[in-house]
């Protein structure tokens, strides 16, 4: 279905258009022309993938696991080949570089793989001793809700957890960068996915997620998108107490201590955040630079960011595309504005660039007062504000001074620094002298308003099954 103009649902094994025929546009950043559309699912569509996926359940659930699991290395293989042309369908909707687009593919291959691998050892009884053990059961039917950003990876994150702990899913696509879900899906079918335990759907988010969430045949919701929206989907699940994972906002702080290595962390810092122009839960939005290093570090990252080269996303030479739709522009300009009217200064960037397509330049704000809403509302953009500390003590300060907790980044050599770091940040992944995407084997979960539950590694696996405790063994003989 590479470069396809319409996408479609996927229901019960069958690619079919909404019962009603409504589709939505697909908007290509870069022009801002539409150039495609996706199905918008009817309350019918919802109660077919609803029946589907729960007449699914016993059947994939009671499928030995080692099957599950080779069902999911054989679908990245199949994923891995075709992601070449799925790259390129990812770039023109999301705006993302042709090499990010590539990379992301990459780990969402990776993710299949892994969970495929260890599906087997995950679901095997856990002995306790004895007489009792622990036997990992799959909960259910799950609800997946997946976001634009980086959604090829996002999806694998979701589906490869659930489908090895034996979960059918019904899966909500991002509408605006759909083409991610649908090769994902393809490659489950065509890997040997029984009709029905992965179920498609696309439409006005907040009519699936109610629809979803009131049935009791979801079991799990899980979701990455905004601190709002995640609460709101929490708040509907609570009327079944259905399981919530929910990896919500960030406004990760990075602190450069006064012996850190500016030729490490300038590029470090410069090529994670304007990764995807910034449109991560996981980039870095807040730099704490130790007074003595300020004025360098601020003049290598100010060159680094004019350095980059902004441009339609399927040139080769492009190192930042656009951003993916235009209420990410307004929301920059909202948030620039209000910082230069509180006293802060533009070291670079800060308007949208005069060309086709939704383009805003990295940007560097310096001197913002705490009160200014870039240092509070997460940026999800090419933003970064920096400045100056002179305590350890007031930079853990300062890097918690939000509501977020997702991720933490920080640049020493000193143990005892990096003691004090690992200790006094509040956030549910801190790195140390670099930066990186989380990876396949690790669970990655936020604290505070970023979320709760995991992702990734064993207790992604977990988040999808209930533990039956098993006690008295010996008295079965």
């Amino acid at each position: 279905m590479s470069h396809a103009t319409s996408y479609e649902l996927f229901i019960n094994g069958k690619w079919r258009a909404a019962s009603n025929r409504a589709t939505l546009p697909v908007i290509n950043p870069a022009t801002e022309k539409v150039f495609g559309s996706v199905s918008s699912a009817t309350v019918s569509d919802l109660d077919e993938a609803l029946a589907s996926a729960e007449r699914s359940r016993k059947g994939w659930s009671s499928r030995p696991v080692k099957e599950r699991g080779e069902i999911l290395v054989a679908a990245a293989r199949i994923l891995a080949t075709t992601a070449g042309d799925a790259a390129k369908d990812l770039s023109a909707e999301q705006g993302k570089t042709i090499a990010e687009a590539t990379g992301e593919y990459a780990r969402a291959v990776e993710t299949l793989e892994w969970n495929g691998t260890h599906a087997e050892g995950l679901s095997a009884p856990i002995p306790l001793g004895p007489n009792r053990m622990i036997v990992p059961e799959p909960l259910g039917v799950v609800a997946a809700f997946t976001p634009w950003n980086y959604p090829v990876v996002l999806i694998a994150r979701k589906l490869a957890p659930a489908l090895a702990a034996g979960c059918p899913v019904i899966l909500k696509g991002a509408e605006e960068a759909p083409s991610a879900a649908v090769h994902m899906v393809e490659a489950l079918r065509d890997a040997g996915v029984p009709d029905g335990v992965v179920n498609l759907v696309f439409g006005v988010p907040v009519h699936i997620s109610r629809h979803l969430l009131s049935s009791s045949i979801v079991k799990v919701l899980t979701f990455t998108g905004s601190t709002a929206v995640g609460k709101q989907l929490a708040a509907l699940a609570a009327n079944n107490l259905q399981r919530c994972v929910l990896e919500l906002g960030g406004h990760s702080p990075v602190v450069v201590c006064e012996d850190a290595d500016l030729a490490q962390a300038v590029p470090a810092v410069s090529e994670y955040k304007f990764e995807c122009a910034g449109q991560s839960c996981n980039a870095p939005s807040r730099i704490l630079v130790a007074r003595t290093l300020y004025q360098e570090f601020l003049s290598r990252m100010t060159e680094a960011a004019r350095k980059i080269k902004i441009g339609p996303p399927d040139d080769p030479l492009t190192e930042m595309g656009p951003m993916a739709n235009a209420r990410r522009i307004e929301a920059m300009q909202r948030l620039v504005q209000d910082a230069v009217d509180r006293g802060a200064r533009v070291e670079t960037g800060g308007t949208r660039l005069d060309r086709r397509g939704f383009y805003w330049p990295p940007t560097i704000l310096t001197g913002v007062p705490k009160d200014a809403k870039v240092l509070h509302d997460e940026p999800f953009g090419p933003i970064l504000t920096v400045a100056p500390f002179d305590t350890m003590e007031e930079a853990i300060e300062e890097a918690n001074a939000t509501e977020y907790g997702l991720a933490a980044y920080f640049f020493t050599a000193a143990p005892s620094a990096k003691r004090a770091l690992i200790g006094g940040l509040s956030a549910g992944a801190v790195s140390v002298n670099y930066l990186k995407g989380v990876s396949a084997d690790a669970p990655y979960g936020g604290i505070k308003q970023s979320g709760y539950g995991y992702e990734g590694g064993e207790q992604g696996v977990r988040s999808f099954q209930s533990l039956k405790m098993v006690n008295g063994l010996g008295s079965f003989g």
